[in-house]
């Protein structure tokens, strides 16, 4: 439902690519956009959303601006569909609780897209925090540093906010799953130090967890144009037996191009949006819970949220919000 967000095409393509998964059609409010997406991965495009609900479907995947996130969850909830709503899951809170209390109403599933969780990386790093590898956690520092996405991502009515609820919620999401813990402060700095505009394209955020765990993260859209790969998510995570370092997209090669005057990544590893689908998919098939909830989703919004409330305050906000 919609390609607005540049994620819906890699979901799509994790679709048709799965042989338990059948993409039975696209619906965008682009009429245009929709149709070169149906023509691209074959399949039927629908000039409404309610055509596309009226079909014989199980699930859907919303990517959408995020302000119409909830607009789209709730039509889909209606129709009794399972839905995978793109992060962050709503821009504001009460998008969220109305969201994930329509879809527990209807009886259906909401997953949040959180696919680093899918990572490789990420998974052997769960692996050894929960086996004791580095005894017990004392400190993270995370990234999630990118490019300026432009387009709707900047334009605050429908984005809900610049880099930081773009990129905080990834990580966020992660150091709770990491650590089976709820952050109970923010204090962030948050500016538009790098593009000079109206939207923030830098913070930087102090998080303190009920576990004692004191985490710090950058939330940025600060890598030039001419940077060879979207962006980053790395994690140092301090214990009190030990450190891990790591890096969650460094399976990659590098080509340095005369034809095209541009250095390159070449991501050769693991297609954590190709795991996400197919663990949706999963759910589904076989009436599961989902592995990513939508409270997940909403927990790391509150997160950003916070931030940018303290950002303006100058104080550390206490969480949950109110």
């Amino acid at each position: 439902m919609s390609f607005a967000h540049m994620h819906a095409c890699s979901y799509a393509s994790a679709a048709v690519r799965n042989p338990n998964i059948i993409l039975a059609g696209v619906a965008d409010d682009d009429k245009e956009r929709g149709q070169k997406m149906a023509d691209m991965f074959e399949t039927t495009y629908y000039p409404s959303y309610e055509a596309l609900l009226a079909g014989d479907i199980e699930a859907v995947v919303v990517t959408p601006e995020n302000a119409k996130h909830k607009e789209l969850t709730l039509m889909a909830a209606e129709a009794g569909k399972h839905v995978m709503c793109e992060k962050p899951l709503a821009p504001n809170l009460a998008d969220g609780r109305e969201m994930i209390e329509v879809c527990r109403a209807k009886g259906v599933k909401l997953m949040t897209a959180f696919p680093c969780r899918f990572s490789p990386a990420m998974r052997r790093v769960k692996e050894a925090v929960d086996g004791g590898a580095i005894g017990e956690i004392l400190a993270i520092k995370g990234t999630n540093q990118g490019k300026m996405p432009g387009g709707w991502f900047i334009e605050l009515e429908k984005s809900g906010g610049g880099a930081v609820i773009d990129h905080t919620v990834h990580v966020v999401d992660l150091m709770r799953w990491l650590m089976k813990s709820e952050p109970k402060e923010v204090y962030a700095e948050i500016s538009n130090l790098m593009h000079h505009q109206d939207y923030d394209d830098v913070g930087v955020l102090t998080i303190t967890f009920d576990n004692g765990v004191f985490t710090t993260l950058d939330s940025s859209w600060s890598r030039p144009k001419s940077f060879p790969f979207w962006g980053n998510v790395t994690m140092e995570i301090t214990g009190t037996e030990g450190v891990i370092l790591m890096d969650m997209f460094a399976q990659t090669f590098t080509v340095y191009s005369d034809k095209n005057m541009q250095t390159t990544w070449n991501f050769w590893g693991s297609d954590i949006d190709y795991l996400l689908v197919n663990d949706f998919a999963m759910a589904v098939a076989n009436n599961l819970p989902v592995s990513i909830t939508g409270e997940d989703g909403l927990k790391a919004v509150e997160v950003a949220l916070g931030a940018y409330e303290s950002a303006r305050s100058g104080v550390p906000i206490k969480l949950p919000l109110e």
